[in-house]
């Protein structure tokens, strides 16, 4: 059955002022344009202001100072998409699994679980792991020797922790992640590689969300560290060692290499790249396809990629770019012929 709620309940929840019909009745969201009868929308980008006045949305949550402009009831905030977002998960449905072991599940007879955790079929569970209350494992995960699950925290399906994982309290994983596999490590004899061994682990703390098909490598040494509220987005590379601080938040198709410290509230855009063994301030924010070399000290915003540009203007550019070196060296070549002349004149 569809939830429903008072544009009164959604206003309490979220910490929105109402403004309007309290007992209009919410029974979905929608955008702004294709919104209708009994749903809610949000505006939070002035390109969209063309579609604000002829909504048929029943609310709006909006700045104060665009109320003017909204021709229906209206949730007032100073920050509209942290509004929406707890709105939405008012309507999220949420997944319902059953506490126990499916008979489906292998759990080793040394490992513990909760009695109100539930694995479901496919799962297999190592020696030494311990799960936590109201810890839900999907179908067809791996947990491995000796992990830890905080209560709450949920597997969504194919998730594979290997040996030593620990996961905090209410983290989310999502399908495909592997965490705590071998890290990079390979030293060169006469050409040949030696595997350097693994010995660390990876250490998760609280409210940890990991999207689907990232990895997470195992310590070296020491362990990889993600702090409470990190959230990663879908196919992420983290690499052994790495640390990444407290509410820091990375896009998709990122890639950090090894022992890297990335501090706490940052975010970083998709397709960034950043090499190994160099350090993050807390507050950086890096643009999108950046490659970040060496370390970035100050907080702030930081851009290293390329624009898109018509492929002809792109060759020119390129071309230019090639000759930098010799125009810089020319142009130093008169400066100094410029000074010896004034010298000369004076």
């Amino acid at each position: 059955m569809a939830r429903s709620y008072t544009l009164a309940e959604l206003a309490q929840c979220s910490g929105a002022q109402l403004r309007g019909d309290g007992d209009c009745i919410i029974q979905g969201v929608e955008s702004l344009n294709g919104a209708g009868s009994g749903q809610i929308s949000f505006f939070n980008n002035r390109k969209y202001r063309k579609y604000l006045a002829d909504t048929a949305a029943s609310a709006v949550i909006l700045r104060p100072e665009d109320a003017a402009d909204c021709p229906c009831n209206a949730l007032l905030t100073d920050n509209p998409y942290l509004v929406w977002a707890k709105i939405t998960q008012c309507f999220a449905e949420q997944s319902h699994q059953e506490s126990g072991v499916h008979a489906a599940a292998v759990v080793d007879a040394r490992a513990e679980v909760s009695h109100s955790a539930s694995i479901a079929a496919g799962s297999v569970v190592g020696e030494g792991a311990k799960i936590g209350a109201d810890v839900r494992v999907g179908p067809n995960c791996v947990i491995g020797r000796n992990v830890t699950l905080g209560r709450g925290t949920h597997l969504v399906a194919s998730v594979t922790l290997l040996d030593g994982v620990r996961l905090g309290e209410d983290c989310l994983v999502h399908p495909g992640a592997v965490i705590g596999s071998d890290g990079f490590g390979l030293a060169n004899d006469g050409g040949r590689w030696e595997k350097v061994a693994q010995l660390g682990s990876v250490s998760i703390g609280n409210r940890v969300e990991i999207g689907a098909n990232t990895t997470i490598d195992r310590g070296a040494i020491h362990d990889t560290i993600i702090a409470d509220g990190v959230k990663l987005d879908n196919q992420i590379q983290v690499a052994h060692n790495v640390e990444i601080g407290e509410n820091t938040a990375i896009a998709a198709c990122t890639g950090i290499s090894g022992s890297t410290r990335i501090g706490a509230g940052c975010t970083l855009a998709g397709g960034v790249g950043v090499v190994g063994h160099i350090e993050l301030a807390d507050g950086v924010h890096v643009s999108g396809a950046s490659v970040v070399s060496r370390s970035l000290k100050e907080p702030g915003v930081y851009t290293g990629g390329v624009l898109a540009m018509p492929h002809k203007t792109w060759q020119k550019n390129i071309a230019r770019i090639k000759q930098l070196d010799d125009m810089a060296r020319r142009l130093r070549k008169l400066e100094k012929m410029l000074e010896k002349s004034l010298e000369e004149e004076s």
